[in-house]
């Protein structure tokens, strides 16, 4: 039976049209802390083939720049070279400017999870680890992690007065990252486990598709989730948002100026 667009739920609709304009969709789920255990067990992964990295975000400590929108980071990644990252989120693709939008280095994205879902375009560079070390140590000014594409593209749309240079490093997020095939599932899965300093944890499960699969991986991923017991219904604690938070109260606690 064919679905007729006018019975699908307003947010599906904006969802559907947003995917036409982006790269890739990302499927994401928090996992409830009492459910990590029976979760891991249902998926049957092994975490000995997680991959070790480390996390940096940089913003200013009253957080100006996740006002605005942007997220800037920086990745130590276990036997490879890292990145960094300047995206902004949410916008719209048709907004993009042409010079980002057809840059080899920009990827636009969906994120959808229980209850919400996001676009958000990311302008990214290869580093080495050593890179990563020096910037966050303040043996090299934060800008040079970043390509003159990327500066470009935070220069568009960072608050006034903000330069790269400026931003406290908030961070490092010690992160745990296991990519992994399911049994019984097409999809190739991702289990992110996020540990902060004062030992609370985030662990969200997650896939991508290609924007025109994403009704069809969405409804596989619930039917899987709900046959192995993994609540899909709790509420959502994003990552990000989390580590921004817990590094900017530090800082302040510690006096620096808001």
């Amino acid at each position: 039976m064919t679905t007729s667009p006018a019975l699908l739920p307003k947010e599906l609709l904006q969802i559907l049209a947003l995917a036409a304009e982006s790269d890739s969709i990302e499927l994401k789920l928090t996992v409830p802390p009492g459910s990590y255990r029976p979760a891991a067990k249902a998926l049957a992964f092994d975490p000995l083939a997680a991959q070790i990295r480390q996390v940096y975000f940089f913003d200013t400590p009253d957080l100006a720049l996740n006002r605005a929108g942007l997220v800037v980071r920086a990745r130590r990644i276990q036997g490879r070279d890292g990145d960094s990252v300047v995206k902004l989120r949410p916008l719209v693709p048709s907004d993009v400017a042409k010079a980002f939008r057809t840059s080899a280095q920009f990827n636009v994205e969906v994120d959808t999870m229980p209850g919400g879902y996001v676009c958000s375009g990311s302008m990214k560079r290869v580093v080495t680890p050593r890179a990563v070390l020096d910037a966050t140590a303040g043996r090299q000014p934060l800008r040079k992690l970043f390509s003159k594409e990327q500066r470009a593209f935070y220069a568009a749309h960072a608050p006034d007065g903000v330069a790269l240079d400026d931003l406290s490093v908030l961070g490092p997020i010690l992160v745990l990252k296991v990519k992994f095939q399911a049994e019984g599932f097409g999809q190739r899965l991702v289990v992110e486990l996020w540990t902060y300093p004062d030992g609370s944890r985030v662990v969200e499960l997650s896939t991508k598709c290609l924007p025109d699969d994403v009704i069809k991986v969405a409804v596989a991923s619930r039917a899987f989730l709900d046959s192995h017991g993994i609540p899909v219904g709790g509420e959502q604690q994003t990552k990000t948002k989390t580590a921004l938070e817990f590094f900017a109260a530090e800082l302040l606690a510690e006096g620096a100026p808001a």
